[in-house]
């Protein structure tokens, strides 16, 4: 059996996003709303979650892809290894979106150590 465009989608996306690649905003709608773990107010719009997500430097970030599983939804199980110099940890994350027109629209996180999370990114401004 095939997999869900959605599920392939979301595979293309996440490593679009792990390489670097420029193209990877090419998955999200303009109006995109973007939740990180621990936020308690969503990115809006494409180029400010690219401009943010791209804002961490020196971070390094791994994210290895148990399952996905998707219609219109796709939930993505991710274990993802984050650092900055000496400190670094791994967790584990399930990444839920809504896709529309072969795009995602929205996107909601929730992992194992959220409080972890929060700490790290709090020096670079920002949540996961």
């Amino acid at each position: 059996m095939d997999e869900h465009p959605n599920a392939t989608l979301y595979r293309k996306a996440m490593e679009a996003m792990m390489s670097g690649d420029p193209s990877a905003g090419d998955y999200f709608a303009d109006n995109l709303v973007w939740w990180q773990i621990g936020s308690r107010d969503p990115g809006v719009g494409k180029e400010n979650v690219m401009a943010a997500l791209s804002g961490w430097e020196g971070v390094e970030f791994r994210a290895e892809i148990h399952d996905v599983l998707a219609n219109e939804h796709v939930v993505g199980l991710v274990e993802a290894t984050v650092g900055s110099g000496d400190d670094a940890f791994t967790y584990r994350t399930a990444e839920i979106a809504h896709v529309k027109d072969g795009k995602f629209t929205e996107r909601w996180a929730f992992s194992d150590d959220t409080q972890r999370i929060i700490d790290f990114f709090s020096r670079f401004g920002a949540a996961e």
